[in-house]
Order: structure tokens, then C-alpha cells, then sequence
């Protein structure tokens, strides 16, 4: 039977020594510490990405720069284009053929990515749901390619699979070439509101016209780099895009009454706006604490009455962006206001419907302009020259500069708080996405947490800056627990491919917000963490960034051990639960009781100390005598007393601590998750004292762990994790004594 080791409390307080034991012979086990190091887990370190998670030295990344000229054709809601690309190969190796990405093709019919959703009859539908479901027929949908060829006007060989079509070249492109083709082909636009998708159009009945947001418009080069060759995986619908950056001068041909925003800078202001409102657009440029109303709501009620039968074309150009975005419409609502960021003045602007006001008018830039200070100074400041908050109905989607966002008011003009609230918190996330991943450049077709989940983590901080009682959906560790304390059988880890995720929002959003708030506060603290987050987002900024290079740079940057984290909380669907298991009380003894009379004590690393010993003894211990069990002061021991006098000057023993009480408590942890140990002690005279102790108090003994506590003030109670950071699934084990039972040392 093992001996109960005693702590030192006083400087002439040894540890005692358990009794030597004969240890059992068993069989050999391999490493399952959960400390370890994620060597088996990361990939290998090499001259294209560095051990320290930077790029390295050999790092390259392709780029394909574009000159788009599309045209809308609103009557039959239908868009045709052209394109010509020019690929540069910057990679050190030869192309024998280009991948080109075709994402309208996922909605054709029969494709692959409807044939594999899994369908069940859904017994209760609204009329218009159960006619588009099961009635209507519908438009065609996806890519019609009308030709492509190369730069002499030549026709190219090309393979369609799917959403991805396969440009075959005639003779490789070289490491350090470029290539320039042309593509032309058109597709009928989808009501998203009735057909599904992360663009199309919302048509107005009332009135009879159609707010575009046109997205995934154009065909797409897709991403070749060091790290698997050609991202050329499907597009099954929930893993967004992995894009090259490049340079792009679009002209967007559309009825002359539409008013538009899309990526880039627009060139030809003067030519699309009247006078009037190119003067409100530059007052705008110098107004930095509100927005200033361009195309006012009047002139788009007077303009969606009208459907001109003239055209206007639009110019934009964009550099060092990875998409494009459109949002046009005759009845645009458009505001603007300046953002200072550095050195530099950056336009945060809205475009909306009537039926988006007053919401929309009162609320939306100022949350762009808010949300570009928050994310500019967690990560690096915003280098795009404007940012844009479109208003469209049942959705939610980013580009570069400009984003969609849902949330409008009632008939009435009435705009509940949930609506608002939601309203801000779509805008904070989807301008946000400007920063994770159209510039910190991720692969979300593979890793959808990468841009999902630090996104949603800095819109928490970005809601958080703006009101700290917003009610934020994503980041507090509180809000996590429903669903990682769920069935196993719907969880997967977030290093989960974005087409295998169940519970997607909670996976891909949820946990990795959560998981690096509780980094943040709890683990690392704000200095040491926001110093590496920004030095992740800066080194990886206009690059292609993996999940090793951020599990590393935030190590590199730190001097955090961070495996034991990464390993749970990102590649294991193990979940926080510690718990208190059993509290000791000790009392000061000159005697020894019988199970201590044979303890030795070590003396240094050799040798045996003689004593003479204070003794520390549990509550529980039948030989205790009754008398000690009293709060003792130092000068009750004489032992003590007499060590005291002779060892210590009377400067010295004014200084010494003077506990009256002594607990040894055992923590325990029923979760498979790695986490400190938060602990808020309140003493009988109702004052509190907390401690925190780091992971690696668990990294010899994963079950169980003991802390000695030698206070002045007795204890009244213990609790663990009192204001819930660390997503501790079961609370009812985190407090002493149990809500219901008395302390047994009352």
C-alpha cells in the first residue's frame, strides 16, 4: 500500500518518500503522451516552407491575370462573356496542361455533386417550394463554352470533367513562362432565393426587378503549388475556392438605370454617375465619421420604375486580388464614407434596396468602416482601396472588396434586435473575409477552418470592440459546449475535408473561433498570442498559407509549446472536462501517526534526513488528535517555534507566511482535452483568490493532478473555470463542495 506523500509547507519541511515498491513486469507500450510532439502529424519542413512555418527561401506561387468583358442581359436574366488570361508559371516546374475551374457547372442537372446528397421526402412544403421541387423544369444551368483559343486566335483542346475543365497544351509551359488564352462562353443566371447558390439574383415581385450578385461568373484558373500540384478537387458545393492571385481589368456592360459596385477601382466614374453624384462621391472621400448618401433613395425609386432599354458599361480594375465580384441593380441605394488605416484613406461603402432601410442606411458602412479598424489592427492594415456591404436577401458570401450580406427590416420598416444583431454580425464576418482568405490566400476547397474559423474569431473580437454585450454567436467558449459534449457520431475533427463535415458551422466556425479565443485568454494570453497571430497573418499575407505553416508560426513566434493543443483541439474531437475529485484537509503535528513513523525523508539527492520532523496530517487519519485539529499558529508548534527563532532575525520572521490551514486538492479529468486548470478559492470571510495552472501540469498523468493550497483564511469552496473559458462540457464536477452537500470540514 503507497504511503500518502506529504508537501512541504516551511523551509525545514522535506518531501517524504514513498516505500519502494517491486515493480510488476509488463509489456512494452508506445508513445500515447498527449504532449507529444506533432512530427507524425505535420508535414515535412522543406526549402518552399520552413520549419519556423514562414515561406522559404524556394516559396513560389502562380498568377493569372485577366481582362473580362461581360454583358447582363436583365430581360432574360442571363450573362454572356469573354475572357483572356494570362497564366505566368513561376513555379520551377514544366505544365503539360492547365486546370481551369467551372463552378457554375455543380448546379447543372445531374451532375455528380447532386447525384451524391443523400434525399428524403420532406412531408410539409410551402406551395412555391413544393412547385420549384418537384413541377418545374427550370433554365439550363452551367457553363456554355463557346470556344477557347490560344493567342493566335487558334482553337485550344480542352476536357470538361465536372466543375473543372482541363486545358490540353500543345507543348508544355516552361518553368518561368507565360501563357495567354481566351475563353468565351455565357449561362443563364439562378434565383438564388428559389434555386439555391452562393450568387445569382433576388427578384422583387412587387415591382418586377432583379438585385444581381454575380459571383463565380467567369471561368477560373485554379491553384498549382508546392504542396499538392494542381488543387483540382470537384466543387461538391460546401468547400469554397482555392484561387491564384492576378490583376484584373473587367468591363461590365448592364442597363443604363443599374447602379453597381464590384471588386477593384471603378475608372469611369465620371461616365456611369451623374455630376451630382461624382460631387458626393469625393465629399464622401473626406467624410470619416459618417457616411454620405451618393445615390440617395429617391433617385432609385424614380429609377426601378423606369427599365431602360440603353446600356452602360462599367470599368474596373483590381491588382493582386484572387476573384471578382458584381452587385448591380436599378434600385441601389449607395453610401460611402473614408476610413483612415496608416498612412492611407480607405472607402467603405454599402449598396441596397429601399427595402432595406432604415437598417441598412443607419448601420451597414459604419460596421464596414469598424470592421476594417478592428481586423487592420489584429492583422496587417487593409491594403484594398475600398470595401463594400451589398444588401441581399438570404445571404452571406465574400469577394475581394466586396461582400453580400443578409438582414433587412419588416414591411413596416420595424427592425427587430435579432435582426439586427444578425444583420451586424454577417457584415463584421463577410468584410472580414477580405482579410481570411482573399488575402491571407487559404485553401478553403480543402480546409474550410482556415479562413471560416480565424475569421469568425476575429469578428468576435471585431463585435466584442464594437459592443461588449454584443451577442455573439461564435468565440465564447460557453457557446461551443452543446456541441462538442454531442454524439460522436456527428463530430469529426476540424482537420476534416470541407466536403466530409456534418455539423459544418459548428466544425468549421464554432470550434476553430472558440478554439483560439481560449488560446488567447486562457493558454497563451493576449500579448504572446496576438504577437503571433499578426506575425501569421503578416508573413502569409498575398500567399498561400497550409495548416502547418499557421500551427507553426504561432510556436515560432510565441516560445508556446502548442502540439498538445493543436493535437486535441484541431485533429481530435476529444472535449474539456476537469473536475474536482477530492479535497484534503492537513493538520500541524509534532507527533508522527503510525503510517508515518517509518517514512524516510530524502536529503538532497543522497542520503537520509533525521529529522527532527513536522508532521502533516489528513483529517481523515484516526490517530489525529483531537486538540490539533484547530487552525494552529506557527508559534503552536514548538518545533517550529524554536527552528523559527534560532534560524531567522526578527526582520526576517516579520516577513514569513503564518498558514493556519493546509488542503491538498485533486483535480481529475474525465475529458480527453488537454487544458489549464482555472481555480477561484473563496475563504470564509467571502474574499477570493484565483490560480492558474498551465497544461503541463497534466503531462505526466493524464488522469489526475495535485495542488497544495497553505492559506491563512480557511476555505469555504473551490470552483473550477468560473466565468467558462475553457468550454468544460460537465460543470457539475467543477465546484467543492457539491452544491448540495455541506463541507465536511464545516
Amino acid at each position: 500500500m503507497k504511503r500518502i506523500t506529504i508537501l512541504l509547507f516551511f523551509p525545514a519541511i522535506l518531501f517524504a518518500q514513498e516505500k519502494a515498491t517491486t515493480p510488476t513486469r509488463q509489456q512494452g507500450k508506445y508513445d500515447t503522451n498527449k504532449f507529444s510532439q506533432m512530427y507524425d502529424l505535420l508535414a515535412t519542413p522543406n526549402m518552399f516552407r520552413t520549419a519556423s512555418g514562414a515561406p522559404g527561401p524556394a516559396y513560389y506561387q502562380q498568377q493569372a491575370d485577366y481582362k473580362i468583358d461581360v454583358e447582363l442581359d436583365d430581360k432574360s436574366a442571363r450573362l454572356n462573356g469573354s475572357e483572356t488570361i494570362t497564366y505566368s508559371n513561376n513555379s520551377p516546374d514544366n505544365l503539360e496542361y492547365l486546370w481551369v475551374q467551372l463552378d457554375q457547372n455543380q448546379a447543372k442537372k445531374n451532375t455528380q455533386s447532386t447525384l451524391a446528397e443523400s434525399e428524403k421526402i420532406s412531408q410539409v412544403l410551402p406551395l412555391n417550394g413544393f412547385s420549384n421541387k418537384y413541377l418545374k423544369e427550370g433554365l439550363a444551368r452551367g457553363f456554355n463554352i463557346d470556344y477557347i483559343k490560344d493567342a493566335k486566335g487558334n482553337p485550344m483542346s480542352y476536357t470538361v470533367n465536372e466543375t473543372m475543365m482541363r486545358i490540353n497544351l500543345a507543348t508544355p509551359l516552361k518553368a518561368g513562362e507565360k501563357i495567354t488564352f481566351s475563353i468565351k462562353w455565357w449561362y443563364n443566371i439562378n434565383n438564388y432565393r428559389q434555386d439555391g447558390g452562393r450568387s445569382g439574383y433576388e427578384l422583387f415581385e412587387k415591382d418586377g426587378n432583379r438585385l444581381y450578385v454575380i459571383a463565380q461568373f467567369y471561368p477560373r484558373m485554379a491553384v498549382y503549388n508546392d504542396v499538392e500540384g494542381w488543387q483540382n478537387m470537384q466543387f461538391w458545393g460546401a468547400g469554397e475556392f482555392a484561387l491564384p492571385f492576378g490583376n484584373f481589368d473587367v468591363n461590365i456592360t448592364v442597363p443604363a438605370d443599374h447602379v453597381m459596385e464590384a471588386t477593384g477601382e471603378l475608372m469611369n466614374r465620371s461616365e456611369v454617375f451623374t455630376p451630382e453624384q461624382v460631387k458626393r462621391y469625393e465629399l464622401a472621400q473626406k467624410s470619416y465619421d459618417k457616411p454620405v448618401v451618393i445615390v440617395t433613395q429617391e433617385e432609385a425609386e424614380v429609377t426601378e420604375k423606369g427599365f431602360s432599354e440603353k446600356k452602360k458599361t462599367w470599368k474596373f480594375s483590381a491588382k493582386n486580388v484572387r476573384d471578382f465580384g458584381i452587385a448591380t441593380s436599378r434600385k441601389f441605394i449607395y453610401d460611402a464614407m473614408a476610413v483612415k488605416l496608416g498612412d492611407k484613406t480607405v472607402m467603405a461603402a454599402s449598396v441596397y434596396p429601399k427595402e432595406a432601410n432604415p437598417l441598412w442606411g443607419e448601420t451597414s458602412t459604419i460596421t464596414v468602416a469598424h470592421t476594417l479598424k478592428s481586423y487592420s489592427s489584429h492583422t496587417f492594415d487593409y491594403p484594398y482601396p475600398k470595401a463594400v456591404s451589398v444588401s441581399a436577401e438570404d445571404q452571406g458570401m465574400e469577394y475581394p472588396m466586396i461582400c453580400w450580406n443578409f438582414g433587412r427590416p419588416d414591411e413596416n420598416g420595424v427592425t427587430s434586435k435579432e435582426m439586427k444583431n444578425g444583420m451586424i454580425g454577417v457584415v463584421v464576418h463577410e468584410v472580414g473575409h477580405n482579410f481570411f482568405p482573399m488575402i491571407v490566400n487559404s485553401d478553403e476547397r480543402q480546409w474550410s477552418w482556415m479562413d471560416e474559423g480565424l475569421n469568425s474569431f476575429l469578428e468576435y473580437l471585431a463585435e466584442q470592440e464594437l459592443d461588449p454585450n454584443f451577442p455573439s454567436r461564435r468565440g465564447p467558449a460557453k457557446n461551443i459546449v452543446p456541441y462538442m459534449s454531442g454524439d460522436q457520431k456527428a463530430l469529426e475533427p476540424i482537420m476534416s475535408n470541407s466536403e466530409t463535415i456534418i455539423q459544418f458551422g459548428n466544425n468549421a466556425y464554432g470550434k476553430p473561433a472558440t478554439g483560439l479565443n481560449i488560446l488567447r485568454e486562457v493558454v497563451m494570453g493576449r500579448e504572446l498570442f496576438d504577437y503571433a497571430f499578426k506575425t501569421y497573418a503578416n508573413r502569409w499575407k498575398f500567399k498561400h498559407p497550409t495548416p502547418e505553416d499557421f500551427f507553426r508560426t504561432m510556436e515560432d513566434a510565441s516560445a508556446v509549446d502548442l502540439d498538445w493543443f493543436f493535437r486535441g483541439w484541431f485533429y481530435s474531437t476529444d472535449f474539456v472536462d476537469i473536475g474536482i475529485k477530492e479535497v484534503k484537509q492537513y493538520y500541524v503535528s509534532e507527533t508522527a501517526t503510525t503510517d508515518l513513523k517509518d517514512v524516510k525523508v530524502k536529503k538532497g539527492r543522497f542520503g537520509v534526513e533525521k529529522g527532527p520532523f513536522v508532521y502533516l496530517i489528513p483529517s481523515d487519519n484516526k490517530e489525529l488528535n483531537a486538540s490539533n485539529k484547530k487552525a494552529l499558529k506557527i508559534d503552536d508548534v514548538k518545533l517550529l517555534s524554536d527552528y523559527i527563532a534560532q534560524t531567522f532575525t526578527a526582520e526576517e520572521k516579520a516577513n514569513l507566511k503564518t498558514p493556519k490551514y493546509f488542503y491538498e486538492v485533486e483535480f481529475n479529468k474525465p475529458g480527453g482535452m488537454i487544458m489549464p486548470i482555472l481555480v477561484e478559492i473563496t475563504y470564509e470571510d467571502g474574499t477570493k483568490e484565483n490560480f492558474k495552472y498551465p497544461a503541463q501540469i497534466w503531462r505526466k498523468n493524464n488522469d489526475t493532478a495535485k495542488k497544495v493550497y497553505a492559506t491563512e483564511k480557511a476555505i469555504k469552496s473551490i470552483q473550477i473555470d468560473p466565468k467558462l473559458l475553457t468550454a468544460d462540457i460537465d460543470v457539475t464536477n467543477n465546484t467543492w463542495p457539491k452544491v448540495e452537500e455541506k463541507s465536511k470540514f464545516d
